[in-house]
Order: structure tokens, then sequence, then C-alpha cells
């Protein structure tokens, strides 16, 4: 590539579908869980400033992931990103340890500055992603059945008849782009 500088470019599509994983710096802390109120409730705010659907979504003690579908003329999930993380933050006592390079950008270091984003191609890589969102909390082993897990979009799908309460009962190990 000689002197080009790669970029990383995030995917762009107007009123796109979009799965997300977001994970916490410390990966051995339970911060999303413990303060789940304040993370409803700032992503409600921002829901309601830069609307969004959410399709999916998961919340474990370290990391969430969503699916989230943009309006059809906006593409900027990653200002809605930004402002959930710092809206969180902000709300947090700051117990955390804070690195040079953190504060030199005053951060406060409970996110991982990047996140991982997938743009949904059809129907079937949806129902992958659903199925990998519901399953996460067993696959992570915090409870045995997705049923048992509080914080996830699976008890809307059961509400709504898309899912029944056994549903991947029978599961294994799914992931997303796996199969069952």
């Amino acid at each position: 590539m000689g002197g080009d500088v790669l970029r990383y470019r995030r995917a762009d599509v107007a009123g796109g579908t979009y799965f997300f994983t977001v994970n916490l710096a410390d990966r051995k802390a339970d911060l999303l869980t413990r303060h789940i109120d304040i993370l409803r409730e700032v992503m409600q705010q921002v829901k309601q400033a830069h609307p969004f659907v959410i399709e999916a979504m998961v919340v474990l003690p370290e990391h969430l992931h969503a699916i989230w579908r943009l309006p059809h003329d906006d593409v900027d999930f990653p200002m809605r990103w930004s402002l959930i993380k710092a809206g969180f933050s902000r709300r947090l006592a700051k117990t955390e340890t804070i690195r040079a390079s953190r504060l030199a950008k005053r951060e406060r270091g409970i996110w991982q500055r990047r996140y991982w984003e997938h743009c949904i191609r059809d129907e079937s890589d949806f129902e992958r992603h659903v199925d990998y969102i519901h399953y996460n909390p067993v696959k992570h082993g915090y409870v045995r059945r997705a049923i048992d897990w509080p914080f996830s979009t699976f008890h809307k799908y059961v509400e709504r008849g898309v899912l029944t309460a056994d549903w991947g009962d029978s599961m294994v190990n799914i992931e997303a782009g796996g199969e069952r």
C-alpha cells in the first residue's frame, strides 16, 4: 500500500438496520446490569432526540448487543452511541482508573472506544442476529434459558408470539452467522 493510510470505514446505509456489540473497557465490570435503569433512561432520551428503533437487544454485565433500525434518511449511529455512552458515564460516580490518553481527551474510561457494527443484509441475516442476541446470556453462562435473563427483548418477542418461552432450550451454541 506504499504511503497510503488505511482508514477505518463504518457502514453508512441510510435507513439501514445494524447489529452492534458495545463493550465496557473493564470486561470484568457489571456496570450495565447494575445500572440498567440509567442505561434505559439515557437510551430513551437519545431515542427521543434522535429517533431509531430497537429491533432486538440484550444487556449483559459488561457488554451489550443491539439491532437498530435508523430513519430512512439517517446514517448517524455513531453520534447516537456517543450520546448514549457519554450520558451513561456522566451519571456514574467516578471510581474507574483513567489512563493519561483518556484524560487528555476528557474521557472517563468506562467504555471501549470502538464498537462492532454490522449492516444487516437481509431477513435471514436479521433472524440470525436476533437469535444471537437472545441466546447470548445462555452462551455466556448467566442463565440456563433465554427466558430467564431479564435484560433482553426476548420477553417482548414472546409477548408478541414471535418466539415461545422455551425457544433456545435445545440450542447448544449459536453464533451470529452460524447454524442452529
